[in-house]
Parts: structure tokens; C-alpha cells; sequence
């Protein structure tokens, strides 16, 4: 389990840093999405990867790696939305926005760490293109929940499956750099 949490910090920091470069060039111009719009990106990127999968030409030069990042950063930003709601004029500035960000980060990967306990690491017997199906099942999900304007009768809600959402994007990159 020491390797899964070195594997997943080494995987947030190339995330983490490309969310801040990306809040040096554009601020936080993310605050005013709705969760469907950070919803629908994640979901744009998801499908991405999946045709990726598919397809044996790729006209586009970025890889799965790129897309996987973008589920991370577009799920961390949604949780920060969760939490503080939509706003009309960014309002964070990168230091502000960090801190939502690894906090959001932090609790996410208590979380892996909790299941991975109880799962015995069973991740690591699955495949990438198994990791996308399951984010694409969360944002399957995630839109039922909010065309249900957010409420659940049995099931997670929308915070828990964009954080399985990040976990299994780590995963999936986890092993990505596995097989390199």
C-alpha cells in the first residue's frame, strides 16, 4: 500500500501543477461553471480516452495521459463547486485556489486508501480501458443525480462519484506509467 500512496502523490503533482499553471494563465474562470458544464468536460474527456481505446488512428496528438489529467483537475473542481457554489466573476486567486484544491485532494485520497485497504489493491488487476468504463458509469450517474436536481433515494452522491472519478483516473495513470 506504500507504493500506492507514493504512486498516487506522484500523480497528483503532475496534475497539481499543470491546475496551477492553468490558474496563472486563466485565473479561475472555472468558478462560474455549473456542475453539469464541469460535468459535461469531464464527460467529453472520458469519451476522448474511451475512442482512444477504440480507435487504431488518432488524428489528435495527446494521449490518454492528458485526459486523465483533465478528469482529475475538471473532478477536484467540481468538488471545490460542490462546497462553494457557482459564482458570476472568478473570485479565488491561485494561492486560494490551490489550498480548495488539495484539500479536496486530501480527503479523495483518504478515501482510496480506506477502500483500497478493504479491496486489497484489486485495481491493480484491472485494466485501463475497465477504469474508463467505470468514470464513464460515474458521469452516467453523476447527470441522473443532477437531473434529479441532486437528490439520491439509496445511492453516493454526486461528491463520492467525482472522487471515484479521481481515484480511478490515478489508477489508470498509475498503470499507464507502469507500462511505459
Amino acid at each position: 500500500m506504500q507504493d500506492t500512496s507514493k504512486q498516487y502523490d506522484a500523480v497528483i503533482a503532475t496534475c497539481r501543477a499543470l491546475f496551477i499553471n492553468k490558474m496563472s494563465d486563466y485565473g479561475s474562470a472555472w468558478r462560474i461553471l455549473r456542475l453539469p458544464s464541469l460535468t459535461d468536460q469531464i464527460f467529453i474527456k472520458a469519451q476522448r480516452i474511451r475512442g482512444l481505446q477504440q480507435n487504431d488512428v488518432r488524428k489528435v496528438d495527446e494521449g490518454e495521459v492528458s485526459e486523465f489529467i483533465g478528469i482529475i483537475n475538471y473532478c477536484a473542481m467540481a468538488l471545490v463547486q460542490l462546497d462553494k457554489g457557482v459564482v458570476e466573476q472568478p473570485d479565488l486567486n491561485t494561492e486560494e485556489a490551490t489550498e480548495l484544491y488539495d484539500e479536496k485532494i486530501a480527503i479523495t485520497k483518504q478515501l482510496m486508501l480506506d477502500k483500497n485497504h478493504d479491496y486489497g489493491e484489486a485495481w491493480r488487476d484491472m485494466r485501463v480501458s475497465s477504469l474508463t468504463d467505470l468514470i464513464l458509469q460515474k458521469l452516467l450517474r453523476v447527470k441522473q443525480i443532477e437531473d434529479n436536481a441532486g437528490k439520491t433515494i439509496v445511492s453516493e452522491g454526486i461528491d463520492a462519484n467525482y472522487q471515484d472519478m479521481i481515484n480511478y483516473a490515478v489508477f489508470a495513470m498509475i498503470h499507464l506509467g507502469e507500462s511505459e
